[in-house]
């Protein structure tokens, strides 16, 4: 499938950002154009559960725009924010990778999001026709259970406010515009997503506050350049984010 055969089936792809025009188109450059046909283009609110655990994996999800994030409600009274996704994934794609009938995971919508749908017999007919198709999503889901595992890891052995300065220098890697980082979410998001308690953040945030780590406007947590790199200097004495 050709760019602009994508684009002309996503009209909005052109006001996207360039990042994740590309990861989308060339997540479809292979595709038949009967892929085209089978497109259901979707607006979701902000904080939307579009997937639950458990229920049949009979959908394809791709965010073509906004951020989304996988949840845990397995452990009794907790919820268990374990990656946040920016890029273009195939979201039941693993399912069909692993052969699983139903999904693996809960996925709500972090701010409001443009989603392309794909009926999963759809998706599955054209990943089997299309080796290079399969070759590419069986890397992407090799990279996300890499990422997702290691993750699990270092948080595993990093305690307290250590795992929260992990969390604001991935995000400022990932998401800070012009050297700024702005957090927008509330103490129990940030407990959510780190395992830890809203006691336990609250402290962090105070004592990274104390120390000229991170300002605070209001709700909001603002991390410039500077205090990233002090930041990550702490991280860089726990890890070694290189290997």
């Amino acid at each position: 499938m050709e760019n602009r055969a994508v684009s002309s089936a996503l009209p909005f792809a052109k006001a996207i950002d360039s990042s994740r025009r590309e990861q989308f188109e060339e997540y479809f450059r292979t595709a038949p154009l009967w892929i085209l046909d089978a497109f259901q283009v979707e607006e979701v609110d902000k904080d939307v559960t579009f997937v639950r655990e458990n229920d049949p994996a009979d959908t394809i999800f791709f965010v073509v725009k906004g951020v989304i994030k996988a949840t845990d409600y397995r452990i009794f009274g907790v919820s268990y924010d374990f990656m946040t996704f920016d890029r273009v994934h195939a979201f039941g794609g693993m399912e069909f990778i692993m052969d699983l009938t139903a999904y693996r995971t809960t996925l709500r919508t972090v701010t409001k999001c443009t989603m392309v749908k794909l009926p999963r017999s759809k998706f599955e007919k054209w990943m089997y026709s299309d080796i290079k198709a399969l070759k590419h999503e069986a890397n992407l889901v090799g990279q996300y259970l890499l990422e997702e595992s290691r993750n699990n890891r270092l948080f595993l052995f990093m305690q307290g406010a250590d795992r929260l300065a992990l969390l604001f220098v991935e995000r400022h890697e990932r998401h800070s515009k012009n050297g700024v980082l702005r957090v927008t979410e509330g103490r129990q998001g940030l407990a959510d997503e780190t395992g830890l308690c809203v006691k336990s953040i609250t402290r962090a945030v105070k004592k990274f506050g104390d120390e000229g780590l991170l300002t605070k406007e209001g709700n909001r947590i603002i991390i410039n350049r500077e205090q990233y790199e002090g930041l990550k200097r702490i991280v860089d004495q726990k890890i070694d984010r290189d290997e």
